[in-house]
């Protein structure tokens, strides 16, 4: 792909969403520590100067394709769990908890990018495109929140931000432990014993949402027999 110089509005968003899209594809061939500026650069036809005119490094790339698998996540969540609406509150926690785990999973690109959100893509970049990222959290934060005070109406909406932060942090942190590289795998398989370290992605993010969210409905219980 080469492309001319932008001479207009309508161009420079067209370069962009070259960019966007590349590094997107980019992503699905590879993990985000092996997504460099050079190859992107030389994939997407454009001169690395010429990339940072739009994006102010790879990070700030990054950030924005997470910012939209975040939204993509966020509709395929919203779509699934909506039939969690009947049974008892701990089964509608435990089915909010295994939707959640199963739509994660299904998406490995956004679990790599969470997994390098606070370490790696939160750290070459302005605050101006912090912002603009943090901004879209909190929305997104805000929708997760929203999903799960539609399945359990018996928490308040700080609980279900609660969630929403733990939903983010627990997929970020597992990530990375459930899915090994080739070497670790190759010694989990040669020690069994040391194969019991190998998490499992959905079991861990099951349980702990399943754990967090019951805690959080037997506080309000008790709370609700003390008025």
């Amino acid at each position: 792909m080469e492309f001319q110089r932008a001479r207009s509005e309508e161009q420079r968003e067209q370069r962009k969403t070259a960019i966007l899209e590349t590094a997107a594809e980019m992503l699905t061939q590879m993990p985000v520590a092996e997504v460099s500026l050079n190859e992107l650069s030389r994939r997407v036809g454009l001169a690395k100067s010429n990339v940072l005119r739009y994006f102010e490094s790879r990070e700030a790339v990054l950030l924005e394709l997470l910012d939209a698998e975040m939204r993509g996540w966020l509709a395929a969540l919203a779509e699934t769990s909506g039939a969690v609406t009947t049974g008892s509150a701990d089964a509608r926690a435990e089915r909010l908890a295994r939707t959640i785990a199963a739509t994660l999973q299904a998406r490995p690109v956004l679990c790599d990018l969470l997994s390098a959100q606070a370490g790696v893509l939160e750290r070459n970049v302005s605050t101006a495109v912090v912002l603009r990222h943090k901004r879209a959290t909190l929305g997104i934060a805000d929708e997760i929140a929203r999903i799960v005070t539609r399945a359990l109406p018996e928490l308040d909406a700080d609980d279900a931000l609660h969630i929403a932060a733990i939903t983010i942090l627990i997929a970020a942190a597992s990530w990375p432990h459930s899915t090994p590289s080739e070497a670790l795998r190759a010694a989990y398989e040669a020690d069994p014993a040391i194969g019991k370290l190998l998490m499992s992605f959905d079991h861990v993010v099951t349980t702990t949402l399943t754990l967090t969210l019951t805690g959080l409905l037997a506080q309000h219980e008790v709370r609700s027999t003390e008025d």
